[in-house]
């Protein structure tokens, strides 16, 4: 596990009591294709980080539509944000589906506040890891509000530039809040210039 613990925290040296003490929170978690790591409704208690694989986060509406927020590979953290982080306790709002057989490090929030607060730098780093994902969130929705379909397809290719032999096309149209059938317009686009 130690490995793992490396890969984690890639930016940060350990001493070995610290390796130690994060190897006694640290649960590895494996799914299958089309598993679910979270429900709607569900309690949620951890962070997930991706060690390897693909899964995706999405939210289904009043109407039956699913809406992607977020698709998470290897080295990506992934959980209910809403529910893990809001002021006034909730019950997880999205799913999370594995779609491409994943290995997950779990962390229990309950544990990793304390991580936090005996490993200052472990802090830091997850602080800086929250910046960036904010930052990316904050991107996204700027780019569903400015750019066209075809700008915000080939952005998403540039983020995850091998996730399209994983994933499915409706799952894509949804992260671009697109219909598959533009999808399949804006593709033959490209590959005509």
């Amino acid at each position: 596990m130690e490995s793992i613990i490396q890969e984690v925290y890639q930016d940060i040296v350990l001493t070995k009591k610290e390796l130690q003490f994060i190897n006694e929170i640290l649960f590895k978690t494996t799914l299958k294709k089309k598993e679910f790591l979270l429900q709607a409704g569900e309690e949620v208690n951890d962070i997930y980080y991706v060690h390897n694989g693909c899964l995706r986060t999405y939210y289904i509406d009043s109407t039956g539509k699913e809406h992607t927020i977020q698709f998470a590979i290897k080295g990506w953290w992934i959980s209910d944000y809403i529910a893990l982080y809001s002021r006034e306790k909730t019950k997880s709002i999205s799913f999370i589906e594995c779609i491409k057989e994943s290995t997950l490090i779990r962390i229990p929030k309950k544990d990793f506040d304390i991580l936090c607060q005996e490993i200052p730098k472990v802090s830091l780093f997850y602080t800086r890891k929250l910046e960036s994902a904010f930052a990316a969130f904050q991107k996204r929705i700027l780019e569903n509000l400015t750019l066209s379909a075809k700008e915000r397809y080939i952005n998403f290719v540039n983020v995850y530039p091998n996730i399209e032999q994983n994933v499915k096309n409706y799952h894509i149209a949804s992260f671009l809040g697109i219909t598959t059938e533009s999808l399949s317009r804006i593709r033959k686009e490209i590959a005509k210039e």
